[in-house]
């Protein structure tokens, strides 16, 4: 293990100047990573229509990506701590870039998916040490904090952005140049990385085996079981299976950390009060926030009849509260405490989710709709902003990749898990209703709203259990 001043040696504070240049080569990086989440989704039409997809293989566009992206997260922020973030990073995002190139070159479907599964791996590898390099390159507490929220706010829009920016590109240009936008932005990532990012000394160990079999096997099987239930429902096999065989390898992997002296995860992570808070609403709301970007794409092309580039902006509202909270989650956290902001966001969360409820065939998109998007950006930024710096603002800097990984594996899953079930209740609902497809699409759609504001509700508790700060400003522990 490091000591403390060689770790603080190894990752010194940068100059202004370069500071920046660092921070913005992260903070594009994690852009890319989380824009591909949803980017996708505008250009799936045309993608289906050029490469000859089957309905049912067209979802696997976007599973591919978030079934390796997920399964590897755990492995590629312990694999940063153990063989150093910086080579990871870099490596990590040349082969996204790559696989970028060759998904916007892809002649069969085959290629495609191949391309994306490869996204994936090169996203898994990078992002968790993305957010390790913020934590140790920026070690004064005031800058830690302001880049934290910097990286949440850029998470989070980036769902919103990335429906706008498919939109653009592929109204103006191809679903190719959705895949081709990210090779321009990966070569300067690299390049800025090879010049700019400090290289931090690796800790003499040995990767968990057990535990990364496990656990990868754990998260891929039941990211799985999640895709398979929106596709298939809950009572198919192959969710059935799926989830069964990740739950069991999951409580392996639990069994293996408690026991093993180099844990994959360090357990302890979560024996910080308020460090277990975050971990549990970074999960919740992105399982209550997700369904509102899948269900309101559908609702503004389907039943408002918006193109894609409309579409696209309809979510400009959402996006801009989003980054809105960058600026004041650096000033109110440290004053505040992580309480309040959870607290008032998870409450806007709800009366968004809530607003959406009252949905009809004849809602136009001012004004619910439009104040709908102003409360989940604003929900989901306050929710989610203060959790980065509340998992991160503490933890040692050897272990800063497996907090990374887990918090990303937690809100990557969240989202999984939360759009599964929204799906199914959608169509339950949905063939119940009788009517019109119409009626029965937006009586599907409220009945899902309702029950992600439920799901908003489990995150407001949670961050009622948040400590508040001490006389000092700091956060009790």
């Amino acid at each position: 293990m490091l000591s403390a001043d060689t770790a603080v040696a190894s990752v010194s504070a940068p100059p202004r100047r370069r500071s920046g240049i660092v921070l913005l080569t992260l903070l594009t990086c994690q852009l890319m990573i989380v824009l591909d989440i949803t980017v996708m989704n505008v250009a799936l039409p045309r993608i289906q229509t050029d490469l000859h997809f089957s309905a049912t293989g067209l979802s696997w566009v976007m599973n591919s990506y978030s079934l390796v992206f997920g399964g590897l997260l755990l492995l590629g922020g312990r694999a940063g701590d153990l063989f150093g973030r910086r080579a990871l990073f870099i490596a990590g995002t040349g082969l996204f870039t790559l696989a970028s190139l060759a998904g916007g070159l892809a002649p069969s479907a085959g290629w495609l998916l191949v391309a994306r599964v490869l996204q994936g791996v090169g996203g898994a590898m990078a992002g968790p040490n993305t957010l390790a390099l913020l934590t140790t390159t920026f070690q004064d507490p005031k800058a830690r904090i302001r880049v934290l929220a910097w990286f949440s706010g850029v998470s989070s829009a980036g769902f919103a952005i990335g429906l706008i920016v498919g939109g653009l590109l592929t109204e103006w240009l191809s679903w190719r140049s959705v895949l081709f936008i990210n090779v321009p932005f990966g070569l300067a990532v690299v390049i800025c990385s090879l010049l700019y990012l400090p290289v931090a000394e690796r800790e003499s160990a040995h990767l968990d085996l057990p535990g990364a079999i496990t656990a990868t096997g754990g998260v891929a099987a039941l990211v799985y079981g999640f895709i398979s239930a929106a596709s298939h429902g809950w009572s198919a096999a192959s969710t059935d299976i799926s989830l069964a065989v990740g739950a069991v390898l999951i409580a392996a992997f639990l069994a293996i950390e408690s026991r093993t002296a180099q844990p994959l995860l360090p357990l302890h992570l979560f024996v910080d009060r308020n460090r277990a808070a975050a971990y549990a609403n970074i999960f919740l709301v992105p399982m209550a926030g997700m369904s509102m970007f899948f269900f309101l794409t559908q609702f503004l092309q389907e039943i408002l009849g918006l193109s894609a580039l409309a579409t696209g902006f309809a979510f400009l509202p959402t996006a801009l509260l989003m980054f809105t909270t960058i600026r004041l989650i650096p000033r109110l956290l440290p004053r505040f405490g992580p309480r309040p902001l959870t607290v008032a966001g998870a409450a806007s969360l709800i009366a968004g989710l809530v607003l959406l409820t009252r949905l009809s065939e004849t809602t136009a998109y001012f004004p619910l709709l439009f104040l709908a998007m102003i409360l989940i950006g604003c929900g989901i930024g306050l929710s989610v902003s203060p959790l980065n710096v509340v998992i991160m603002s503490t933890v040692e800097p050897h272990e800063a990749g497996a907090a990374g990984g887990a918090l990303q594996t937690l809100q990557q899953t969240g989202a999984s898990l939360g759009l599964a079930i929204m799906v199914t209740i959608f169509g339950t609902a949905a063939r119940s209703a009788g009517g019109s497809p119409v009626h029965a699409m937006v009586s599907g759609m409220t009945t899902a709203f309702a029950s992600a504001a439920a799901v908003a509700a489990l995150a407001l508790a949670v961050a009622l259990t948040f400590r508040r700060p001490t006389a000092g400003g700091q956060v009790a522990r």
